[in-house]
């Protein structure tokens, strides 16, 4: 498994998923062209690469670039790793032909040429940092931010105080808080 502490950025869910069996890493969707008019998610990408740093892994595509140069326009290069897959022609398998260009996008990628794409840009050999106490999902439950009458109220306030997208699920707040701040300061914002 390929450990990175830097935020991994891919088109869609299923790119996601593919790259759940092969990184340990927080993974976010663009939601493809989506990120154009997202002006949350894209606040999100630079708060996100100022504090971790980003690897962008597109698809090999005229799309996959369009996202990517969208991305590196309004992200510093120096908060940027690029990760590039090769041209591999075929379809992937939930799919009933293949896309306008004919090749595979990272979904349909072999996990062997996955794990070159990234050993090629130099995210192989990352040790994890020694971390902090980590916020968990007993911590949002205990804090009313879960289970509870009341938890999504206070997650949107939580949200709202942290400048983060409205729409984000439970599961994806909780990796991003991770990344965005302590546990004393998840703590104190909570007073």
């Amino acid at each position: 498994m390929i450990h990175t502490d830097k935020v991994v950025v891919v088109e869609g869910k299923y790119d996601a998923i593919k790259l759940d069996g092969i990184l340990d890493a927080t993974v976010i969707t663009t939601d493809g062209f989506q990120i154009f008019k997202d002006k949350e998610k894209q606040n999100l990408l630079m708060t996100l690469a100022t504090k971790r740093g980003l690897i962008v892994l597109t698809d090999s595509d005229s799309a996959g670039f369009m996202i990517r140069n969208f991305l590196g326009s309004r992200i510093p290069q120096e908060y940027i790793t690029n990760v590039y897959i090769p041209d591999i022609y075929g379809k992937e398998k939930r799919k009933d032909k293949p896309s306008a260009e004919g090749t595979l996008g990272v979904e349909g990628m072999p996990v062997e040429v996955l794990e070159e794409a990234f050993k090629k840009a130099g995210v192989l050999g990352e040790k994890p940092k020694t971390l902090e106490r980590q916020i968990t999902r007993l911590d949002f439950y205990e804090d009313g931010l879960m289970g509870g009458v009341g938890s999504k109220e206070k997650r949107e306030k939580l949200l709202l105080k942290l400048e983060l997208p409205k729409r984000l699920s439970t599961t994806s707040l909780l990796k991003i808080i991770n990344i965005l701040i302590t546990y004393d300061e998840y703590k104190e914002l909570l007073k």
